[in-house]
């Protein structure tokens, strides 16, 4: 599955129609004139937003820029449009004004309708405007017109005693509402007429324009507590509530640790330690879509610690970490330096490709526990343009950990980088070779100014079940790179030494 967020154009006409008709079929005479559209998309691109699903328009949102102050609280959908004319959009405004959102009934549970809000969000923000307001639809509000006002309608729903798909909605998305609009959208008999005014304050507002930073990325690590569990669907419940929690705080990527999937080993505890791992390795290409489905779900960049990987051609197998973006994309990477005990035990083999990864926050690396010490590798990746290396690990003792931790730590100052860092924690009775686990999840940054004076920007309590959440900033690294106390990159002896992939 592909998901693209992308501007709408006059030539997605035809499918913007049809998928209208099928999200409101009670209001078919109001679907958008091609005239309408090719002007929205003339005079404001950049508000007019669309999502397709493997190429299929899926979702629309559209936008107009207005001075508010010209409209005040109490107006109707046809005042703050000029009357569908859109003369009242400037690019001098003030707030970014919704003036329309709908999503096809076949892609309703992908969640598109969030991706559609963070889209206008983030623009309102790149804009520099105050705010999104926008007249929301209560479409099930004439189920209960008979007996509650439109007010106490809304607080209903407010506080859940009520579901509403349109303002349920939007009140999860943080929208405030601040009064109910009398005869807003007369069509709209399901509203009885009426709407809500909602709005979303925009917390970088500046009257200084150009002054708010884009470059932020956050990254939720997972500090995996090891735990027998009754079936799959135990393990994927356990998933999806740190998906959930990640998603919720708007995190950009989240890591789980190394065969974070082994507690799924019990049943085969009976099997030597290679045959066991051959049987977890049968779930990992259920349990891999599983975790892309939940990525873009809940719109978040997931890279699934890692999982074996029996290839049956050549009887060999491999551990692998996934890298599952929220537009559907899927990467893999194979660990390339196996430990002794992962070649005695499992009788691992190395994987053979070192690359970097584009995603939708810029370049990252990937490579899995034991790879992180050997100094070459992140440092090929970071000449490929990796700005941060994700590390998940998988350690017994202290020690183990400690030469993860500090290897890693010296990678983000060799590259000039961001290094996270995720293992389990915890014991796992039972379950042979897997018994015990010591972690610290972490993220490391460059050593100068700019950062932490410890070079560590965030790390977790150790052993805990837990989350981290942290913020980098990409600028950062750019400033370090050209202007740092040492520019590590830059000041290489290359008329003396390289490394180079062979």
């Amino acid at each position: 599955m592909q998901i693209d967020t992308r501007p709408l154009n006059v030539q997605d006409y035809d499918e913007l129609a049809a998928t209208m008709k099928r999200a409101y079929p009670q209001m078919s005479e109001s679907i958008w004139s091609k005239k309408s559209i090719e002007k929205l998309t003339r005079m404001f691109p950049d508000g007019q937003i669309c999502i397709t699903v493997d190429g299929k328009l899926a979702a629309v949102a559209l936008s107009i820029i207005v001075n508010y102050d010209e409209f005040g609280d109490d107006h109707t959908y046809s005042d703050i449009t000029g009357n569908y004319t859109f003369n009242t959009h400037t690019s001098k405004g003030n707030v970014l004004y919704g003036i329309e959102v709908f999503v096809d009934p076949e892609f309703r549970e992908l969640r598109l309708g969030r991706r559609l809000y963070d889209a206008r969000k983030e623009l309102c923000e790149l804009l520099n405007l105050k705010s999104i307001i926008l007249g929301g639809r209560i479409p099930n509000y004439h189920k209960h017109s008979h007996e509650l006002s439109p007010r106490e309608y809304i607080r209903r729903v407010r506080d859940k005693e009520i579901y509403d798909p349109v303002l349920s909605f939007q009140l999860s998305n943080n929208f405030l509402p601040i009064r109910v609009l009398k005869k807003y959208l007369p069509e709209d008999e399901a509203s009885r007429e009426n709407a809500v005014l909602l709005q979303w304050n925009n917390i970088y507002y500046s009257k200084n324009p150009n002054t708010m930073q884009d470059s932020i990325i956050r990254l939720g690590l997972v500090q995996w507590q090891m735990r027998h569990f009754k079936d799959i669907e135990a393990f994927y419940e356990q998933v999806e509530f740190f998906v959930n929690v990640m998603g919720d705080y708007k995190s950009d990527f989240v890591l789980f640790p190394e065969l974070f999937n082994t507690p799924l080993l019990a049943p085969f505890n009976n099997l030597s330690e290679r045959d066991s791992m051959i049987e977890l390795a049968k779930l990992t290409e259920d349990i891999k879509k599983k975790i892309s489905e939940l990525a873009i779900s809940y719109n978040v960049n997931i890279i699934s610690g890692s999982m074996p990987v029996f290839d049956n051609e050549t009887n060999d197998l491999y551990n692998v970490s996934y890298l599952l973006h929220r537009d559907g994309r899927k990467d893999e990477y194979r660990k390339i330096h196996i430990t002794p005990n992962e070649k005695r035990y499992y009788g691992m083999k190395g994987g053979n490709e070192i690359k970097v990864f584009d995603t939708d926050c810029g370049k990252i690396g990937l490579v899995i526990c034991y790879d992180v010490e050997f100094p070459e590798l992140p440092r090929i990746l970071a000449d490929q343009g990796m700005k941060i290396l994700f590390v998940p690990y998988l350690t017994d003792t202290q020690n183990a950990y400690m030469r993860v931790r500090h290897c890693a730590a010296a990678r983000a100052i060799e590259n000039e980088c961001y290094v996270a860092i995720a293992g389990c924690v915890g014991n796992l009775p039972k379950v042979n070779n897997m018994d015990i686990q010591f972690g610290q999840a972490a993220v490391f940054t460059p050593s100068d100014f700019a950062f932490p004076s410890n070079a560590v920007k965030g790390e977790a309590t150790p052993n805990t079940e837990m989350t981290l959440i942290v913020d980098v900033d990409l600028n950062l690294l750019k400033d370090l790179h050209h202007n740092g106390s040492v520019q590590v990159m830059k000041d290489r002896r290359k008329d003396l030494y390289e490394t180079y992939l062979k």
